[in-house]
């Protein structure tokens, strides 16, 4: 008997995602009913539906995304976190660029996910065998994801949902004093947390140098 899955697919390219579902539906096991979303708001409102009428059972999800009209889902990890608490069974797989040892360690930290491929890993074969795997209720890291997680990263290099929010707001041209209107922390707290951020990427310029090195580590 064939299986019969909802597979919501959230990527900013339109062609990236093409090349995913032709793989996956050359799979016969599953019969499979794929959404698409190429930005936050879209992510969120096939969540929200899906949610009222036929739950996903997979979610693929790019972590570097347009962030919401509202600006505040800013992420493929904000998605993931929101897949997780309303659609509390659905499998979630981050599908992401970035390579940086410290990135890759803080997205398995901190973000919900059943499995998670670095893209230039990913092959037909690859895909199929981490889909059929994370279906059957396994984790799958690729190849890449394993050597980067083998690396020599402390959990204190590990940054939150809200240092993330920082950079990121910062990124967009976001004043500091202008933050609180984003993150729900007092200035002082918000100014603490840039302190111990620079202090973390080993920064003791100005805002300009600290977004130059999260650029480098993957985290804008």
């Amino acid at each position: 008997m064939i299986d019969k899955l909802n597979i919501l697919m959230v990527d900013d390219h339109p062609m990236i995602i093409e090349g995913y579902i032709r793989v996956l539906t050359s799979n016969k096991k599953y019969d499979l009913n794929i959404k698409v979303a190429i930005n936050c708001d879209e992510a969120f409102d096939a969540i929200c539906k899906s949610k009222e009428t036929q739950p996903f059972d997979m979610v693929f999800i790019d972590i570097q995304l347009p962030a919401s009209k509202n600006k505040l889902i800013t992420s493929g990890e904000d998605i993931a976190v929101i897949v997780k608490r309303e659609l509390p069974k659905a499998k979630i797989v981050i599908l992401t660029m970035v390579n940086n040892p410290i990135r890759i360690n803080n997205i398995l930290k901190t973000t919900p996910h059943n499995g998670v491929l670095i893209k230039s890993d990913i092959t037909s074969k690859i895909l199929l065998s981490a889909f059929d795997k994370i279906q059957k209720n396994n984790t799958y890291y690729s190849e890449e994801v394993k050597k980067l997680t083998s690396k020599n990263v402390t959990s204190e290099d590990v940054l939150d949902e809200h240092n993330k929010k920082i950079i990121y707001y910062l990124s967009k041209g976001v004043k500091t004093k202008k933050l609180t209107e984003y993150i729900p922390l007092s200035l002082s707290a918000i100014e603490k947390r840039k302190n111990f951020i620079k202090q973390k990427f080993s920064v003791t310029g100005e805002d300009e140098e600290l977004l130059l090195e999260a650029k480098k580590r993957g985290f804008i």
